[in-house]
């Protein structure tokens, strides 16, 4: 892969972005790298393809996954409430940061916890949010492992058990081996203070 050139990888970057929101549009499931590490991805308001994502990770339906949205005003159209002081820290922040809002609307009851709360990030990378921007939907983003296993750091790390089941697979950003993290979690209380429940 090292003989990529800018014009290549901006070639694959832009065949991945079509195919995969055309995928996402039909209900389908996708592998692919978010500003954190690399996620199984679906339409968060298709309620079938959300089951196939628990499936995939073996994962009980009380443990949510969370959604990448390309805009506070996307954030706006599925919780109740956006804190003003949640705006101007989601402008700041320097790390990928997932706020947990109260409220949940508009979504599948599958994706929504129990307490009707939901995960929300703008993702800091260009890909992941034109591939939202193209959809009109946030989409959903849980890492690419099954659960109780190890998060994958890069590309190399997905198990061929989670790619098999994918119906599609972005080729973009498969050469990365920079090890990655998850993001951090926070929640907002009443006041708009943020509590943090993942640094």
């Amino acid at each position: 892969m090292h003989t990529l050139t800018p014009e290549k990888i901006d070639q694959i970057r832009a065949t991945d972005l079509d195919t995969a929101a055309r995928v996402l549009q039909a209900g389908g499931v996708i592998l692919y790298p978010t500003d954190t590490i690399w996620g199984i991805g679906c339409d968060a308001t298709r309620a079938e393809a959300i089951e196939r994502v628990y499936a995939i990770k073996r994962r009980r339906p009380d443990k949510p996954f969370l959604l990448l949205a390309d805009s506070v005003e996307m954030i706006r159209q599925y919780v109740g409430y956006v804190h003003p002081r949640i705006e101007t820290l989601l402008a700041y922040h320097q790390r990928p940061l997932t706020i947990i809002y109260e409220g949940a609307r508009n979504l599948p009851e599958n994706l929504v916890a129990p307490d009707g709360s939901i995960g929300i990030r703008i993702p800091q990378d260009d890909f992941c949010r034109e591939l939202v921007r193209r959809l009109g939907k946030p989409v959903v983003s849980t890492s690419a492992n099954v659960s109780g296993a190890p998060f994958p750091a890069h590309f190399g790390e997905v198990s061929s058990e989670v790619i098999e089941q994918m119906d599609y697979v972005v080729r973009y950003r498969q050469w990365d081996t920079e090890p990655a993290e998850p993001s951090v979690v926070a929640r907002v209380a009443a006041d708009g203070e943020l509590i943090f429940l993942r640094h």
